[in-house]
């Protein structure tokens, strides 16, 4: 069974959808350039219903100490997601100061960029396999682009890893065949405008993952 992640969420009727779908893992983007960005108390005020429901997962880009303290404190994330330009011993630090899990996602364009993929394995709960964002852009994700899935089929590795990066209801269970993915990441996918979820393509989202 494919597991997924509902990422970027901001309102209740949003949250409570990715919940009643029966989505594993949901995401609050503590990234102020971010469209869906919320500071940690607003997070915290927010996922809170989602405690033991679903891992809670804070996505930072390059955050520094401070920030990452206030997160682990306020929004007692399981996981944090370093979408960044983070290393692995950034990532230690990462796990010792929160206490949390890291994902490590990886920009994706074409076989070269997975050179650095088993340099991560030992630093993170999971990998995240993201579509290189089109050049010019400033936001490292959510911006809907997607890469050629075949680039992931016969890879194996050591922890379970997410396939993301231009998802939607009508192709995530293409996405799920071609690359063999065991968990899959939405964000704009089930938009109708950045930043702005829609809880019935959630619902499409999460159906759809359920009959991959």
């Amino acid at each position: 069974m494919t597991l997924a992640k509902i990422c970027g969420l901001t309102t209740p009727e949003t949250l409570d959808a990715a919940l009643a779908g029966g989505a594993a893992f949901v995401g609050a983007v503590v990234f102020p350039r971010s469209p869906r960005h919320l500071a940690p108390l607003h997070a915290s005020t927010l996922f809170d219903r989602a405690r033991g429901r679903a891992k809670i997962v804070a996505v930072t880009v390059d955050a520094d100490d401070a920030l990452l303290t206030e997160i682990a404190l306020i929004l007692k994330p399981d996981l944090i997601q370093l979408h960044g330009s983070e290393s692995p011993a950034r990532a230690e630090q990462v796990r010792t100061l929160t206490g949390a899990g890291v994902i490590k996602a990886l920009p994706i364009r074409v076989h070269e960029d997975f050179a650095g993929a088993e340099a991560w394995e030992p630093f993170a709960d999971h990998l995240m396999f993201d579509a290189r964002p089109p050049e010019g852009s400033d936001l490292p994700g959510g911006v809907g682009a997607r890469f050629d899935w075949t680039l992931l089929a016969d890879r194996a590795f050591r922890h379970p890893w997410f396939v993301a990066g231009g998802l939607t209801p009508g192709n995530v269970g293409d996405a799920i065949r071609i690359s063999g993915a065991p968990m899959v990441d939405v964000s704009s996918g089930v938009e109708t405008a950045p930043g702005v979820k829609e809880p019935a393509l959630i619902a499409a989202f999460l159906d759809a993952v359920r009959s991959a």
